[in-house]
């Protein structure tokens, strides 16, 4: 038998690997590999390797046969505990669905009536049978919410028009502000606001759940130039911006690109 023993840089330092080959026999020119410790001690297989190394280093891609890491594996191990890592560190929560609650329906639908007189008609609204009723006032629990920039200031709650008015007890302008911003998150539908006038009397028994807590309004042709006109100011605002931080690019590129050129005039000057 031929032997070969060098260092395996794979493992921690004073490890040897020793490749044996078989000169006779039916498994002439076949060879045997066996790795031995600094103290001496001799393992001839992976298992082994692992039992022995597993706590202080990781052999998942280790290749016994030739001493060394297959990076292959080795990116995946490390993709595969990343991915690891990630999911068990807490994710942010980035759900965007309102705290709406819907209640399931205690009644057996759809229901039909069977009669036997022949001017009778039955009518069903399959939109009534599917639609599950929802909580009251639930806006509420967005109230308390506050908003706050980068610098963690306090964001001016937005105006509201004055024709606006909430409805429902205990409403104020922050929960009329997320009642109408919740419906539009909520809902592709119009909105047009409680159009019942029973509503105000009892918003228990006569409220649309489909529609914010607001008496009815009409948008008017002077609410919507004022809008433009907000629009157009913040654009104009947001162009000016934009151009001044180019401006402020691009005198320092050129700041940067004038000092090398003053740096050699003056080493110029000293020489002469």
């Amino acid at each position: 038998m031929e032997r070969k023993r060098w260092e395996c840089s794979a493992l921690p330092n004073g490890w040897k690997m020793e490749e044996v080959t078989r000169k006779s026999g039916l498994s002439a020119g076949k060879s045997d590999v066996y790795y031995f410790s600094p103290t001496g001690k001799k393992f001839r297989s992976k298992p082994q390797l692992v039992r022995y190394l597993g706590n202080s280093m990781d052999l998942s891609s280790f290749d016994f046969r030739t001493g060394k890491m297959l990076m292959s594996k080795l990116n995946k191990n490390r993709q595969r505990i990343r991915y690891d890592n990630s999911q068990s560190k807490g994710k942010p929560d980035l759900n965007t669905s309102l705290p709406v609650r819907q209640t399931a329906s205690i009644f057996k639908q759809p229901v039909t009536k069977v009669t036997n007189h022949p001017s009778n008609k039955v009518k069903t609204d399959p939109q009534k049978a599917v639609d599950q009723p929802k909580q009251l006032f639930w806006e509420k629990k967005l109230s308390g919410l506050n908003t706050y920039d980068i610098a963690e200031e306090l964001v001016k709650t937005m105006d509201l028009p004055k024709g606006l008015q909430g409805v429902g007890p205990g409403y104020s302008d922050k929960t009329l502000l997320s009642a109408l911003a919740s419906a539009l998150h909520t809902s592709s539908a119009p909105i047009t606001g409680q159009l019942s006038a029973a509503v105000e009397k009892n918003p228990g028994v006569w409220l649309n759940t489909t529609q914010p807590l607001c008496k009815a309004f009409m948008v008017t042709d002077e609410d919507i130039r004022k809008q433009e006109d907000l629009v157009f100011s913040v654009r104009k605002r947001l162009e000016e911006a934009l151009m001044a931080d180019m401006l402020a690019h691009i005198e320092e590129d050129t700041g940067d690109a004038q000092s090398p050129k003053d740096e050699s005039t003056d080493e110029e000057m000293e020489t002469v």
